[in-house]
């Protein structure tokens, strides 16, 4: 089946990537993350979902939308905040899948134990329900390590924060 797998960043990819190919998927990805600030931060994460394809031979379509007015002004804290930058980006990727012939989609935030993962699955059931496409639904947290591991080794950047403008004043 062909699979649109959204990706957050490189490291966040490496291990979601290697366990969908096991399950002979057909994975292209999709970097779509308007959230991530500030643009050089946006950038870095792009080039190394970049560096990752070309070490795996997985193709990527690159959506370059950047919304920093919008993010930098956000009141939403906690449980919304998440909500909303999920949405956004789960429901981009489910559109995309459907309009692109995908027979499925899901993310690569589902590696991340620092993630609200039961609202990431709820939202990617949403979504596919919405579009009409497949949410793969995969709980990658077990091999977070790993992944971060096989990032390290491939020389991918490793950030420090998920990426949204409130979480980089967090850290």
């Amino acid at each position: 089946m062909k699979l649109l797998l959204h990706m957050c960043c490189g490291p966040c990819s490496t291990y979601p990537v290697q366990e969908l190919l096991k399950e002979k998927f057909a994975i292209e990805g999709y970097y779509y993350n308007p959230n991530i600030h500030p643009i050089e931060e946006h950038t870095r994460r792009k080039e190394n979902v970049e560096k990752l394809s070309c070490l795996t031979d997985i193709p990527v379509v690159y959506d370059d939308d950047f919304r920093q007015d919008e993010w930098e002004a956000m009141k939403d804290t906690g449980e919304a905040r998440c909500h909303r930058c999920y949405s956004l980006r789960l429901e981009k990727t489910a559109g995309y899948a459907a309009e692109n012939g995908y027979g499925a989609f899901t993310t690569t935030l589902l590696v991340s134990p620092y993630q609200k993962h039961a609202l990431i699955k709820e939202l990617g059931m949403f979504y596919a329900e919405k579009y009409g496409v497949e949410f793969v639904y995969r709980d990658f947290r077990p091999g977070f390590r790993q992944g971060q591991q096989m990032a390290k080794d491939m020389g991918l950047y490793r950030q420090k924060y998920c990426g949204c403008i409130l979480s980089l004043n967090n850290k």
